[in-house]
């Protein structure tokens, strides 16, 4: 399975979940789990999603969910999980 963790941070705006779930259903990537919060008006959420079936490479899919954050005003980062998991090693 090839694991990816999104990350999306921003001003709490209509539509960012559905915007980035709409993405990602669009190009067959399934989303194993999601968390989300919105504290004083700022919006985080972190996805853990399988890639396995997108039609698409991950570095197209990392450009393309960049480019959808910026459109809608949120910073969106798309890192394979063995790569996050490197970089959160204690």
């Amino acid at each position: 399975m090839k694991k990816t963790i999104i990350t999306v941070v921003g001003k709490d705006t209509v539509g960012i979940i559905a915007k980035v779930c709409t993405y990602l259903a669009n190009n067959r990537i399934n989303i194993l789990d999601i968390s989300q919060t919105i504290v004083d008006g700022f919006f985080s959420m972190m996805m853990i999603a399988d890639m396995n079936d997108s039609p698409k490479p991950f570095a197209d899919i990392a450009s393309e969910l960049t480019q959808i954050g910026e459109e809608i005003g949120v910073v969106i980062h798309c890192q394979r999980e063995e790569i996050f998991q490197q970089m959160h090693r204690i």
